[in-house]
């Protein structure tokens, strides 16, 4: 009924899981070769995640902080998605536009994301729109470069027909260089998906009362190291879930590679 779940690479998935599972309970638990205080046994992680869903934990429960979260990373991406990938097409297309781009995207690009936050806080202030900017810039990065590379790796066979079809440059962009350059597109955008999760917890840094930042904050602050592990746990399910969601679009625009 489900084939996919008996593929040999869920499987492995599933085992390699497990396996981690086992190797986690037997160092902690079972043995005690890592410390509980220094990293907390599965039965502790488990309380520490009954705590935080039902009674609440860092001035929410777990519901809270990840709708927070996923808020922020939500805006923040999508921002630079819709900012990112439109100048890296333009500045694939278009010589000019690469020449007064250019070098100002190479000055910016070193800077880490997290530079940005003291700036952030001063033109924004301690908000949700400073901690989206951060988030912003992270995610923008990756969203420029891949799809200046994919308009730039464009196949010449590809560029040749369209030429000797006289294609106006509207038709073009939207029936040749778009859907040419959507696979590194794609690639662009899970790297910033990744990037956002990365820097939301620095990004939370800033005045927050809510969300997966603010709870792995302050369970280092309490040295909770079992909420922290939840924290980091439900940081990372949150991050696959929505790069799986993000891997169903790209299916649904490019079938021709949804068995790669």
């Amino acid at each position: 009924m489900f084939p996919a779940f008996r593929s040999p690479r869920f499987l492995c998935s599933i085992g390699t899981l497990a396996a981690t599972l086992a190797a986690w309970y037997v160092l902690t638990a079972l043995t005690g070769i890592v410390a509980a205080s220094r990293f907390p046994t599965p039965f502790d992680t488990w309380q520490a995640l009954a705590q935080v869903v039902t009674v609440g934990y860092a001035d929410g429960r777990l519901d809270q902080h990840i709708v927070q979260s996923v808020k922020l990373v939500l805006y923040g991406f999508a921002t630079a998605a819709v900012t990112g990938v439109p100048l890296g097409l333009w500045m694939g297309y278009s010589a000019r536009a690469q020449a007064f781009f250019n070098p100002i995207f190479l000055l910016l690009r070193p800077i880490p994301p997290l530079a940005w936050i003291p700036l952030a806080i001063v033109w924004l202030g301690l908000g949700d729109s400073a901690k989206v900017m951060v988030i912003w810039f992270a995610a923008f990065v990756p969203c420029v470069i891949n799809s200046f590379a994919g308009v730039r790796n464009l196949d010449v066979p590809m560029l040749e027909a369209a030429e000797m079809l006289g294609l106006r440059r509207s038709r073009f962009v939207l029936e040749v260089m778009i859907p040419g350059a959507l696979p590194m597109i794609f690639t662009g955008l899970r790297l910033s998906l990744q990037a956002s999760w990365t820097t939301l917890v620095a990004g939370e840094l800033i005045g927050s009362v809510k969300g997966l930042g603010h709870l792995l904050t302050q369970g280092s602050l309490d040295i909770y190291p079992a909420m922290i592990v939840v924290a980091m746990l439900t940081v990372a399910l949150c991050g696959w879930l929505m790069t799986v969601a993000l891997g169903q679009i790209e299916r649904q625009l490019m079938p021709w590679r949804a068995n790669r």
